[in-house]
């Protein structure tokens, strides 16, 4: 876990001592009389050991504050930032999921009970279907930019379920004062970090947050405006996100996830979760699941499949998904290609196989490719015209599917 709750005032603490010491130090020791033989030339007047003895007691006094500022929950430390600021921006990923989604909800209302106003934005598109879903059965609020001044708050930027902001025009001059994620990366808030890898959503550290704010799951029991109650839009979200992420808690959970969804348990409206859970299925999904199922290659344990173009991109997603549950099937690669680009989505339930790695040692000799991702789970991207052999202008799927296999087996 990479945590950096909000800089301490460790410098202010002793500020504060050493002002304490010229102010009172002299003639808090005066009284103890003339200095000691032999000492007067050391600190004059003042006698050397009571004013040893009080800088001490500043200094542990200081360490006191500073241990109690450290030790306050991380909802407790984001909510104080919060309050310094007017107006805050919620920044998601490109084409957000539930787990994003329900995280954004989760400042959101963080963000209003401290009077702060949350602005919600993201770029890409929603595509998928639960994500629509999601999106309409909850009311989700959101607001799509294309570039970074389409930004509504850039001074106070808040980067959930991602930690380097992607996906629009100057991403790269993006400065968040927080950044709440559960993905691996080096990206960190200018005042707040809080990157969890080893928990299976950001639903999962946004709940906790709410608990550390002393928040209510059960609606029934908020009788007063005082009571921070938990209403069942955002606790059926926030459990969603926690299911979609994990795969209903059966990938890449830990027993974190399983206690906070029993949490929320209590606030879920269970008719909103099935019909985020249910939605119905493109024409286009259900074609690129069938071309991957009749036209998957597989390689001993490992699966490969081209579907061609694809009008969806996630799509690619939800069709290898279909095809882990292939019998002996280990780790399958499915990309197809859409507006010029290959897409790439894999997983893997093969300990010997690293996914987001193996991705991009694939593709590590195009410069203008991209992959990565967790261990079972990964992605990439890499345009067309790159895969463009000398002696044609076809993309050479055939070498892509070898390096794939061999990336996969650890060949290099």
């Amino acid at each position: 876990m990479r945590t950096d709750h909000a800089t301490t005032a460790f410098g202010a603490e002793w500020a504060s001592a050493l002002s304490a010491v010229s102010r009172y130090g002299a003639g808090a020791v005066s009284q103890f009389g003339p200095t000691r033989p032999g000492i007067d030339g050391l600190v004059g007047e003042p006698l050397l050991y009571p004013l040893v003895a009080a800088i001490g007691f500043i200094a542990l006094y200081g360490l006191y504050r500073l241990v109690r500022r450290l030790r306050r929950p991380a909802g407790v430390v984001f909510r104080h930032l919060l309050e310094e600021y007017d107006a805050i921006t919620i920044l998601l990923h490109p084409n957000p999921d539930p787990d994003a989604m329900a995280s954004a909800m989760a400042v959101k209302t963080i963000a209003e009970r401290t009077g702060t106003d949350a602005k919600i934005q993201y770029s890409g598109q929603i595509r998928r279907p639960e994500n629509r879903a999601f999106r309409t059965v909850l009311g989700f609020e959101c607001d799509r930019i294309e570039a970074a001044s389409d930004i509504a708050h850039p001074e106070g930027i808040v980067l959930v379920d991602h930690n380097t902001a992607r996906g629009f025009v100057d991403s790269e001059r993006i400065e968040p004062i927080a950044v709440i994620d559960h993905h691996p990366g080096n990206g960190t808030g200018d005042e707040f970090t809080d990157v969890r890898e080893e928990y299976g959503a950001a639903a999962s550290i946004l709940t906790e947050y709410l608990s550390d704010l002393d928040a209510v799951f059960e609606p029934s029991k908020g009788g007063d405006e005082e009571t921070f109650v938990v209403d069942c839009q955002l606790a059926t979200g926030l459990t969603y996100g926690i299911q979609s992420d994990t795969k209903n808690l059966t990938r890449g959970c830990t027993k974190h996830d399983f206690a906070i969804c029993a949490t929320l348990f209590p606030a879920i409206d269970e008719d909103l979760l099935h019909r985020i859970a249910t939605p119905e299925i493109s024409h286009d999904v259900l074609r690129v699941k069938a071309t991957a199922i009749n036209n998957v290659r597989v390689e001993g344990s490992f699966g490969i499949c081209n579907v061609g173009e694809v009008g969806t991109v996630d799509a690619l997603s939800q069709a290898v998904e279909e095809l882990m549950r292939l019998e002996g099937t280990t780790a399958v690669v499915i990309y197809g290609v859409n507006n010029g680009t290959v897409h790439v989505s894999a997983r893997s339930k093969d300990d010997r196989v690293h996914m987001g790695e193996a991705l991009q040692r694939t593709v590590s000799h195009i410069e203008t490719a991209s992959a990565g991702g967790h261990a079972r789970m990964a992605g990439g991207q890499i345009p067309v015209s790159q895969m463009e052999t000398g002696e044609s202008s076809e993309p050479d799927f055939e070498t892509f599917d070898e390096r794939l296999l061999q990336a996969m087996n650890g060949d290099y």
